[in-house]
């Protein structure tokens, strides 16, 4: 079966209440510095190990914006050990929250004037990095997609050139439907039900979509 459009795909998602044990925006502590550094945590791993570092962080004093721009590097990698890639992933941490400071003062600055330039100006920060801090961090209306959303949507027929093609798909059909007002949300719940129907309902890399074609 072939979508019509995202819309068509949010509706359907939406009907299997896949977000009902979840946090409203899906992204746990939406709206606070900890989404930033989970952000980056969460680059090629799983985010069960992303939460046992940020646990870790938390526990020795270490979540927050002053605290990490002051950090031994050596301390921040053990912290973070669970989520890999420790010396790149402390060493972009440390420098964006530098950064953060030296161009906003504060993350509550940082949430209300950043850009999407801005962080993918950022080492470490690519696209979806940047798309998810802008808009679990920040409640910005940016629609995160990422190797779940192109899975599932490969599912349906469609193939993408790259990641700012996918988004464009995935933006259009609800910017079509919602008003401006709603978009945040609607795009933060909308990444959310997909990775939650992906992780769900596939074997391998290969998704399975009847569930989602039975409520079309």
């Amino acid at each position: 079966m072939h979508l019509t459009d995202s819309y068509e795909l949010y509706t359907a998602l939406e009907r299997l209440n896949l977000l009902e044990n979840t946090q409203p925006l899906w992204w746990p502590k939406h709206g606070t510095f900890e989404v930033v550094v989970g952000a980056i945590l969460t680059q090629n791993t799983q985010w069960s190990r992303v939460v046992t570092s940020l646990e870790n962080l938390s526990h020795s004093g270490y979540l927050s914006l002053e605290a990490l721009c002051h950090i031994d590097p050596e301390t921040l990698m053990e912290l973070i050990r669970p989520s890999g890639l420790i010396k790149a992933k402390a060493k972009n941490i440390i420098l964006l929250c530098n950064a953060i400071t030296e161009s906003f003062g504060s993350f509550e600055a940082f949430a209300l004037e950043v850009d999407r330039e801005w962080l993918l100006a950022q080492k470490g920060i690519g696209p979806e990095s940047a798309d998810a801090i802008l808009c679990y961090a920040c409640l910005r209306d940016a629609m995160v997609v990422d190797s779940y959303t192109a899975r599932l949507l490969r599912a349906f027929g469609y193939e993408f050139e790259g990641y700012d093609e996918l988004q464009e798909w995935c933006e259009a059909g609800i910017r079509e439907h919602f008003d401006a007002s709603t978009l945040q949300q609607t795009f933060a719940r909308f990444h959310g039900m997909i990775v939650e129907y992906v992780k769900g309902n596939s074997k391998g890399k290969v998704v399975n979509v009847e569930r989602i074609n039975s409520t079309i």
